[in-house]
């Protein structure tokens, strides 16, 4: 089991973590719903120095903004990476984590500059799916819509999971996934410029699980957290730390319900000290969605809920039009460190 870890703990030397790159993956279908609920039913069972970065590059609109109220400005933590020469180009890798093979994407920002420290997100892949179909996109744009929005603010990867039963997906058995996560992390902040306050996990169903199972067993590492139709499908070793929190769930969704969505909330929304709540749901056949902000949390840990009319997808309309990518973008564009506050 994978308990929660502090900075230095990720920095420890466990797996042969040195980048290698490795043959374009090709796109699979995204997922069928009735097989997903089936396979994710059974699964439910189942040391950066403190440094000021100046910074150099043209940040997106978005990244400018100052800090929403309540959020925590704190000091930048440099990578190994900052201040030489890349090692890591984008493409895919791969890596040996307790001998098992395992490959991601990468995408680094346009004129990328190794004196900047970069935000570091992950896209995590659903049931059946992989890590092309988040980094290139076709069920949905390119890492769920916030490659765009960063406007080259930030370093995206995208980590494929394992073969399973019915499909590749993100079992955590051991920890083994988690474990997976840590080494991508070590890689690249060694061999690029990242921000390590800056850390961030998004996905959709088995890959919002994930994500949960990240926030649970890492709210130390990662700034923030988003979830999209996720459930407790990954597990979720410790589960008492406070992390910045979105989530957003279809009314209707028949694959993970929305009941366990809820309990999946109410435990950061007591993590973070927030004030007990029952948020307004739209009700079924409005075509629309709802938002809630939690009051009462903890400084710079902040709760949002999305619930949206609608089934199992990563891409609610609201009458024809798409919000999701530009809320999460925004909950996690809040989140700053003192050089981009003060340099930009």
């Amino acid at each position: 089991m994978i308990g929660s870890a502090s900075r230095s703990h990720m920095r420890q030397p466990a797996h042969s973590s040195s980048p290698r790159p490795h043959g374009d993956d090709s796109s699979r279908s995204p997922h069928g719903h009735r097989r997903m609920a089936q396979a994710l039913a059974g699964t439910a069972t189942a040391a950066a120095s403190v440094v000021m970065i100046v910074t150099t590059a043209m940040p997106s609109q978005a990244a400018t903004q100052s800090a929403a109220p309540g959020s925590e400005v704190v000091p930048a933590a440099a990578s190994a990476g900052c201040g030489k020469t890349a090692t890591i180009k984008s493409g895919t890798y791969s890596m040996q984590v307790n001998g098992k093979n395992r490959t991601y994407i990468i995408k680094v920002p346009d004129n990328y500059d190794k004196n900047h420290a970069y935000r570091l997100i992950f896209g995590v892949h659903w049931l059946g799916g992989n890590a092309t179909d988040v980094a290139n996109g076709g069920m949905i744009d390119p890492y769920y819509g916030l490659l765009k929005l960063a406007n080259n603010s930030a370093i995206f990867v995208a980590p494929q999971g394992l073969s399973e039963a019915m499909g590749t997906g993100w079992a955590n058995t051991g920890g083994q996934d988690v474990t997976f996560f840590d080494e991508m992390i070590k890689t690249v902040e060694a061999g690029l410029c990242v921000d390590t306050t800056q850390l961030f996990s998004l996905g959709f169903s088995y890959g919002g699980g994930m994500s949960y199972a990240l926030a649970c067993a890492r709210p130390t590492v990662f700034r923030a957290v988003a979830i999209y139709d996720g459930g407790i499908i990954s597990g979720c070793s410790g589960g008492t730390g406070a992390i910045a929190y979105l989530q957003s769930h279809g009314v209707s969704d028949t694959v993970l319900s929305i009941s366990m969505a809820r309990t999946m909330r109410d435990r950061f929304v007591k993590n973070n000290g927030c004030t007990a709540a029952s948020p307004p749901e739209p009700n079924a056949g409005s075509g629309t969605h709802t938002s809630f902000a939690y009051s009462g949390c903890s400084t710079g840990h902040p709760v949002e809920w999305y619930a949206f009319d609608g089934g199992h997808t990563p891409v609610p309309p609201d009458n024809g039009k798409t919000w999701l990518p530009q809320a999460t973008w925004k909950f996690f564009s809040q989140f700053q460190s003192a050089s981009a506050a003060t340099a930009r």
